[in-house]
């Protein structure tokens, strides 16, 4: 059981026992089923919406897909007022992230009664294909990811020293081109010229605004160059965390055979040489389950 749905208590009536199994659920064939079917409505009201933002598509179907949008709202409210029903304790289920997420699939359509437009705002419904790592049994594969968040979070503080410098002379530049450029040239103030520096140091160069004079060319074209020489830092950055976070994943075994080292702490034989490995002794408190 997931979605803060614990085991049914004693005095619970078998019907919300059932439906609890079958909507918090995916160990049986029905709960799975039921799942299944949940992400394909997500899917296909979530692909009415942008179609519905086609304005050829709009004209055509506007009002078919206005019928099924509230159709696939009717099916999540009744969902979301059966999970309320069967959670065991529903406020904490309201208050979850994925109670939120389901509240909010709703209410955009309700809201659009009243607020015009507010229905284009359905797109959060995607946020509940998450549900897919629980349905898929995917969960197992969340420890790459916590890896991943892991390194992201010790890269922080220089990836944050990194972007600090990179304003600081994106501001300086800015300042000089303003100078050097000027409002007849379209650089017509310092945030405008902002976003030119930003532009042009990122390598994307849109061209909607340009330098003319030869001073403010040969800016640019050092603008360009750093930007080339700057851009990848924030990639090593993030590399090196990744791999001392890899590092610390692994253990020191030697092979007996080949003596390499550094094994997944899982490992039972030597990814060089195939020889059995010793085995991992654990702190107390850490053996096998």
């Amino acid at each position: 059981m997931s979605d803060l749905s614990p085991e049914k208590p004693d005095t619970e009536s078998p019907l919300k026992h059932q439906l609890r199994t079958i909507i918090f659920g995916t160990d049986t064939p029905a709960g799975r089923y039921f799942d299944i079917g949940l992400m394909v409505c997500i899917v296909l009201s979530v692909a009415l919406v942008f179609l519905d933002t086609v304005e050829a598509v709009h004209q055509d179907y506007g009002h078919i897909i206005r019928v099924l949008e509230w159709v696939f709202t009717l099916i999540f409210t009744i969902e979301y007022g059966l999970r309320l029903y069967c959670a065991t304790h529903p406020v904490l289920y309201a208050r979850s992230f994925y109670g939120l997420v389901d509240l909010l699939s709703v209410l955009p359509s309700y809201l659009a009664l009243f607020i015009p437009g507010a229905n284009f705002t359905l797109v959060i419904r995607v946020l509940r294909l998450f549900r897919i790592f629980r349905v898929l049994k995917l969960l197992r594969y969340l420890s790459e990811g916590n890896l991943l968040l892991k390194a992201m979070l010790q890269s922080s503080r220089k990836v944050f020293l990194f972007f600090f410098s990179v304003s600081l002379i994106i501001m300086v530049l800015s300042a000089v081109m303003y100078v050097v450029e000027g409002p007849e040239n379209g650089f017509s103030s310092i945030p405008k010229s902002v976003y030119w520096t930003i532009v042009t140091i990122t390598t994307v160069g849109y061209g909607d605004i340009t330098p003319k004079t030869e001073l403010g060319q040969a800016i640019a074209a050092f603008t360009m160059l750093l930007g080339y020489s700057i851009i990848a830092i924030p990639t090593g950055i993030l590399t090196a965390e990744i791999s001392q976070e890899v590092g610390r994943h692994r253990d020191l075994r030697s092979c007996n055979q080949c003596h390499k080292m550094g094994h997944d702490l899982d490992a039972t034989y030597c990814n060089r040489c195939g020889c059995e490995l010793d085995k991992l002794e654990l702190p107390q408190g850490k053996g096998d389950k």
